[in-house]
């Protein structure tokens, strides 16, 4: 007896803490909602910090410069000059980081503030970005190097932060950013591959973008821009994911026909997919990625990743099925349990899941409810279309001896299983456990590839990867070099010379 009375004790217990921790997710994921403005902000104060420190490297090479030349001084305060330009873009850079800075702080305080001002400054770091850029490329002139410096030491000057970053060390990247000099395209593109796969993803992408703004007619600049895509998207924090997402679509923009344009593409859907929550959330971000992998199988149908896109394509699908079918049952409940009306709105959201999603897990329910939607309108044809097209094509359903059972009163003609069908098993119900850890987490079951395009998430060093077949083509990558499935990696050299070690009998 005492024993059953613990059991009973503990049950509750868990019970009570699983409402509160389902609620206390209910309350993060409310906050998510709200905080979208957060996550903006955000990605506004990485994009101007990454400006502020390639202007502050391209004005120190040009300080450095003309420290010795007296005539250049009174030039210096002026903004027409390549280093009062830049010093003058750098302080509005400045300016803006306060800006978002005070609001961000309204924002966390729960002060009042303007939605408006949110997208005023979105406009301002965009247009703040493209004069950056240009100011950038026009500026490498005077910041120019005629002596290659490649396959020399260069000086390592001491700092008191590294980029701005870290604090102590040296400065080893400042020459390298604000110096113009042939050969140094390359450089920046095999330490910026380090600097990401050392997970210094701030480092590398200034690294890169150094090659975007300072050498334009570069042979890397394309797989630059991809570059920098994938490292926001190995990065994989919410704003890196929103970042990601828009820095493939743009490379795409402007290689619409590379033969890596599927994968980048599809790189677009998962950067969406990554940030997908539970059915009964906010399905922005699901609809975002169903709508980017349709585009894909529409805009490369004879693409090597159709089958992966399809798989990716039917469990995004199944999110937004759940979606409606979520919404469908509680109007369901509404006018059938309780009598309070909202049938449409039931049948709306079930028909809307049979048209958009046919290969949804969850079909048969679906069908059934809607079959007693129009049961409940006396519209029985409707009715028996329904219970039949489920006693048909779903015959392992737990509805379907209620379906006939409907059929029979009705008078309808009980169909044959058809038997191409008779392997379509019904979803496996979820645990309790699984329940409570996917309501605590905000889970939700996808199949994604966290690789990017070029680099791997995990990096091996005995992984030769496609990254480092652009830099022994010095600069991209040919069709016939790209792998013919969905990977990253070329060849893993070391692991296969050892093998062939192994099988060569020992004399």
């Amino acid at each position: 007896m005492f024993l059953h009375k613990y059991k009973v004790v503990i049950l509750s217990l868990f019970l009570v803490f699983s409402f509160v921790a389902v609620g206390t997710a209910q309350n993060k994921q409310n906050k998510e909602g709200q905080g979208s403005v957060s996550q903006r902000l955000d990605v506004m104060r990485q994009r101007l910090e990454t400006m502020r420190r390639s202007l502050d490297s391209a004005a120190s090479v040009l300080k450095d410069e003309n420290k010795d030349d007296k005539g250049k001084k009174d030039d210096k305060a002026k903004l027409e000059t390549p280093l009062g330009r830049l010093r003058g873009l750098a302080k509005e850079t400045s300016g803006l980081q306060s800006e978002i800075n005070t609001l961000r702080g309204k924002v966390d305080r729960s002060e009042k503030y303007e939605v408006s001002e949110v997208y005023q400054l979105e406009a301002t770091v965009g247009e703040l970005q493209a004069r950056t850029d240009n100011a950038l490329t026009e500026t490498a002139g005077a910041r120019a190097n005629p002596v290659s410096a490649e396959g020399t030491a260069r000086e390592v000057k001491k700092k008191k932060k590294f980029l701005g970053i870290f604090g102590g060390g040296t400065d080893e990247y400042e020459e390298l950013i604000g110096t113009v000099t042939p050969g140094r395209d390359r450089e920046l593109f095999i330490n910026a591959t380090k600097e990401v796969r050392k997970n210094n993803y701030d480092v590398g992408r200034l690294l890169f973008q150094t090659i975007i703004t300072t050498y334009p007619d570069s042979p890397y600049l394309p797989m630059a821009k991809l570059a920098v895509a994938d490292s926001f998207y190995l990065e994989g924090s919410t704003g890196a994911l929103i970042q990601s997402a828009a820095a493939y679509q743009e490379w795409l923009t402007f290689f619409p026909t590379h033969p890596l344009a599927d994968r980048v593409l599809l790189k677009v859907a998962e950067s969406e997919m990554r940030q997908i929550g539970l059915p009964d959330r906010d399905s922005t971000r699901a609809r975002r990625a169903e709508q980017r992998l349709r585009a894909l199988l529409q805009q490369h149908p004879n693409t090597i990743l159709k089958d992966t896109v399809g798989k990716r394509l039917e469990e995004v699908q199944d999110n937004l099925g759940l979606h409606n079918l979520y919404i469908a049952n509680y109007y369901y409940k509404q006018s059938v349990d309780q009598q309070k009306g909202g049938l449409k709105g039931a049948q709306s959201r079930y028909r809307e899941i049979l048209d958009k999603y046919p290969n949804f897990s969850f079909m048969d329910e679906a069908l059934f409810k809607l079959a007693v939607t129009y049961q409940i309108e006396e519209e029985t044809d409707q009715a028996a279309r329904y219970f039949q097209q489920l006693v048909r094509d779903y015959p392992n359903s737990d509805y379907v001896e209620k379906s006939k059972e409907q059929l029979q009163l009705i008078g309808a003609a009980v169909p044959e299983s058809n038997p191409e069908r008779m392997k379509v098993l019904a979803p496996e119900k979820k645990s309790f456990i699984a329940n409570f850890r996917d309501e605590l987490f905000g889970l939700y079951p996808l199949t994604i590839d966290k690789d990017g395009v070029l680099m791997t998430d995990d990096f091996d060093k005995e992984k030769f990867e496609l990254i480092d077949q652009i830099i022994e083509n010095q600069g991209d990558i040919n069709a016939s070099q790209i792998p013919k499935s969905l990977t990253t990696v070329i060849s893993q050299q070391k692991v296969q010379k050892e093998t062939v070690k192994r099988q060569i009998p020992q004399k």
